[in-house]
């Protein structure tokens, strides 16, 4: 009896040492400058309670931007959330990271960035390595805006920062129904020009206040709700500082009472 159980312990750790090997291999086949050649595993159905992750490239400095899946990878409708984009505007890291762990509803792919801006954030600056404000170097209306290191520089040209071309390329391949960016400080909901009932639904579960903020050359929002007319895209603004616990489980319910009802429209 002592060497059957010998003997279903070593295939168990076995079969778990196969699995790891594959998933370092599909890693490093993802390991490149942006999102274009990234690879999205196939797998047969939809698994709310198994969750991948994808290595969609690398910073100008090389730190790695992961996007974490809920559900199927490859499902029909897919939802977007974004915690960070300026690098001193953090707070919405712990709700990405907090998405992870939730399952979405059948039929639905919840992809979710903590962090798109990494040399950022390691900095505590607003801009990437170069100075750039990711943020106004999208393809909708860019133009030069200051010099580099200034508050809004928007680059040399529109999506010249690797971390741009990263949520450029995963954006048009997964093509989100719903995207969600947070930054901060200013405590509100942006009408960001996508689907103001998404918006407003948002801001009631939040009591963050329906606003709209000034539009801005380059944008990624505007981007990609000129881009995409079949989804929606908008900005949260979360306040300013840490979010308590409480305020995290708050903002990460909306979220998940925004997808479950962008599923129920199908």
């Amino acid at each position: 009896m002592r060497e059957s159980h010998l003997r279903v312990r070593r295939l168990v750790a076995a079969a778990a040492l196969i699995a790891m090997s594959a998933g370092a291999a599909v890693a490093a086949a993802e390991d490149d400058d942006g999102a274009s050649h990234a690879r999205v595993p196939r797998r047969g159905g939809s698994d709310a309670a198994t969750a991948t992750t994808q290595l969609l490239g690398r910073s100008v400095q090389g730190r790695p931007i992961r996007a974490f899946v809920r559900g199927d990878p490859n499902a029909p409708l897919t939802a977007l959330v974004v915690g960070c984009i300026h690098g001193n505007e953090q707070a919405g890291i712990a709700i990405a990271n907090r998405l992870r762990h939730w399952h979405p509803p059948a039929g639905v792919g919840l992809w979710t960035v903590p962090d798109v801006n990494p040399d950022g954030v390691a900095a505590n600056t607003r801009q990437n390595a170069r100075g750039v404000d990711l943020n106004r170097n999208f393809p909708f209306r860019w133009r030069p805006l200051g010099p580099p290191g200034s508050l809004q520089y928007s680059g040399r040209g529109p999506l010249s920062e690797p971390e741009s071309r990263i949520a450029h390329s995963l954006i048009l391949r997964i093509r989100p129904r719903l995207t969600i960016w947070f930054h901060q400080p200013l405590g509100l909901t942006d009408r960001s020009g996508g689907d103001a009932r998404l918006e407003r639904r948002y801001a009631e579960l939040t009591h963050l206040p329906l606003r709209q903020l000034p539009r801005y050359p380059g944008s990624i929002t505007t981007w990609q709700d000129f881009r995409l007319r079949d989804g929606t895209a908008f900005v949260v603004e979360l306040p300013g500082g840490a979010l308590s616990s409480a305020a995290t489980l708050r903002y990460t319910w909306a979220v998940e009472r925004l997808v479950v009802q962008v599923a129920k429209r199908g």
